[in-house]
């Protein structure tokens, strides 16, 4: 029924376009009703009314489906044909006005309280805004422009509703009669002004600033009451202890048996080597780093095809190391070092009874300025020393040793050089139980150069037991060669054994 009084109406109004071309409109407006006469139209004036009622229903119903409009402010039964109000008043009132009595009350869920920071104004301390003042003294003057009723008659048929975008501006407005009351009744009682508000310090000036890098203990504790206690307690404060003591120590062992009666021939050996490191590093987590280290090892190996030894040294070092660095950059120290090496017993070659070295035969004393890179990594500790400025010394304290194996005049038992010097140090975990350490130690007078580079691997079974390999690699042209011509020479062993680290 309903789509057939639409039709009707709509074709009504087709048929009756040439007629309307031919009247001259007149529209008056009026607050309440819009009247139009037409003079040539041959419909009865009850027809008329009846079209005009369902175009009004029609557009109705196109505004809440478009706008969509809530139940709050406008509702469409499903059995009725027609519209009806509901009482928006009420709702509105419970919404904006009788939310408030919520606020006082600590037992209301927070779902209940509408969070709508609109109204603020009303409830933080009492300003003076100027606004208030504003919208009393607006001069209104009615437009009586004769297109302004169309206007009117337009945003009456608009498809949407322009109410969601201009609520704040009604809020406001409201605010701002009901604080311009206030400001009339309560004038005592304010206490600030809009302008004093955006002009306050955020940040007190008068605080000042800790200019340390870091503030002292003493300031960051504050003495204070005790509860339950009768008497002050005595607080010690221990100063904190940058320095880190440790070091490590091994005793690896390897055997070799063969009978006498073996059918290739050979001899059994025994070899032994025992190692000992200590290091006493001090670090202030800020820009000093000191590290010094001590570092003895000592082997032997059985000869037993040896006609004057039963046993010989394979293995002598004794290394003092001293290392200080100040911070310049991130990773990068300006550092100082300084190394002394020798050894603890006298060296002789296998069927001889020749002195090759001995304590203090020689002695090498070197010191270095430069930079120093350090990275520190999860599962790697790296070190890059340059020391563009070094010296030099060695020392052959023993007559019996011949000096001129050790690149010195004969007659003379010092030697001193000037030159370069560059040390990588690398501590890498490859695997939990696997350890490389490597060292290399690059010097040069620029007429002669030293390369030392040692290396050990430490298959680590358990806390006591492991597993090692040491290689040193070494190449001198500061002295003729003893044998041959190369100045390359290598010294290798694995062995087995105890190794206990603290």
């Amino acid at each position: 029924m309903k789509k057939n009084r639409l039709f009707y109406g709509v074709m009504a109004m087709f048929f009756s376009t040439g007629a309307f071309a031919q009247v001259q409109d007149t529209i008056a407006v009026n607050q309440d009703t819009i009247a139009m006469s037409l003079d040539t139209l041959s419909m009865s004036f009850d027809s008329v009314a009846l079209h005009r009622d369902l175009m009004k229903e029609y557009f109705l119903e196109k505004l809440v489906l478009r706008a969509d409009i809530s139940s709050d402010s406008l509702a469409l039964l499903p059995d009725s044909d027609r519209i009806e109000r509901v009482d928006t008043v009420s709702i509105l009132y419970e919404k904006y006005i009788g939310v408030l009595d919520y606020l006082n009350d600590p037992t209301t869920p927070a779902r209940f309280i509408y969070p709508d920071p609109d109204y603020y104004r009303l409830f933080v301390p009492f300003t003076y805004y100027s606004s208030p003042i504003e919208q009393a003294s607006e001069l209104t003057i009615p437009d009586y422009h004769p297109k302004a009723a169309e206007s009117k008659v337009a945003e009456q048929l608009m498809a949407f509703d322009l109410s969601p975008f201009q609520k704040k501006e009604r809020i406001n407005r409201q605010v701002d009669k009901a604080l311009l009351q206030a400001y009339v009744n309560l004038p005592e009682r304010i206490r600030y002004t809009d302008e004093a508000v955006r002009n306050a310090r955020l940040v007190n000036k008068n605080l000042k600033k800790e200019d340390e890098a870091r503030a002292a203990v003493s300031k960051m504790i504050k003495k204070g009451a005790m509860r339950g206690m009768d008497r002050e307690e005595n607080i010690i404060i221990h100063k904190p202890n940058w320095w880190y003591l440790g070091g490590n120590s091994s005793l690896q062992i390897t055997q070799n048996y063969i009978s006498d009666n073996w059918y290739k021939g050979g001899e059994s050996t025994n070899a032994v080597l025992a190692t000992v490191q200590l290091f006493a590093n001090y670090n202030d987590k800020e820009k000093v780093q000191w590290e010094n280290l001590i570092d003895a090892r000592l082997g032997f190996s059985s000869a037993p095809s040896d006609k004057y030894h039963d046993y010989l040294v394979n293995t002598d070092q004794l290394r003092l190391y001293s290392k200080l660095g100040v911070q310049a950059a991130k990773n990068w120290y300006y550092t100082i070092s300084t190394e002394f090496k020798t050894q603890f017993c006298n060296g002789y070659k296998a069927n001889s009874e020749t002195m090759t070295s001995a304590f203090f035969a020689p002695a090498d004393w070197t010191t270095s300025a430069g930079m120093d890179l350090k990275l520190k990594k999860k599962k790697y500790n790296f070190s890059l020393f340059l020391a563009p400025l070094t010296y030099m010394l060695r020392y052959v304290g023993a007559k019996e040793v011949d000096e001129t194996s050790f690149g010195l005049e004969e007659g003379k038992c010092v030697k001193h050089n000037f030159g370069s010097n560059i040390r990588p140090t690398l501590n890498w975990q490859i695997a939990h139980n696997i350890v490389l350490d490597s060292r290399m130690d690059f010097q040069t007078s620029y007429e002669w150069v030293r390369i030392e580079w040692e290396n050990t691997v430490n298959f680590t079974i358990n806390r006591y037991f492991s597993t090692k390999l040491y290689v040193h690699a070494r190449f001198d042209d500061s002295a003729a060669p003893t044998t041959g011509s190369s100045h390359f020479q290598l010294k290798e062993l694995l062995s087995f054994g105890i190794n206990y680290k603290w």
